[in-house]
């Protein structure tokens, strides 16, 4: 069956590096854009950035752009995202999905696989 399966979240202080990686099995990941979104409490998930199929081509979201840096790596079906700068208000659970659309979309109705989120917290 189909997984994505995040690590890499953590407790971190403002200003900050993390890094994550959403690894993806059962599907045929280098045909798929992959996503990363993100879901505070209370809020709705969120477009964070978004890669194309061979890593030509990536999406961000204004609030992350310059800061983060999402890319993939075919060979080990991995998909990572890396974040720096972080501040508060990247606080939140991350997930990756699987862009059913195939190209580089910011819309969670697009996505039909996810992971089951990793847990970013950074303090001030």
């Amino acid at each position: 069956q189909v997984q994505l399966v995040e690590s890499g979240g953590g407790l971190v202080q403002a200003g900050g590096s993390l890094r994550l990686s959403c690894a993806a099995s059962g599907l045929p990941f280098s045909s798929a854009a992959m996503g990363w979104f993100r879901q505070a409490p209370g809020k709705e998930r969120e477009f964070v950035a978004v890669v194309s199929r061979t890593g030509g081509t990536t999406r961000y979201a204004d609030s992350v752009k310059g800061r983060f840096t999402i890319s993939r790596d075919n060979a080990k079906n991995t998909v990572y995202l890396q974040m720096n700068s972080l501040k508060p208000e990247d606080t939140a659970v991350y997930y990756c999905g699987r862009s059913l659309a195939g190209y580089t979309t910011s819309n969670t109705r697009d996505y039909d696989y996810w992971g089951q989120g990793t847990q970013v917290t950074v303090s001030s």
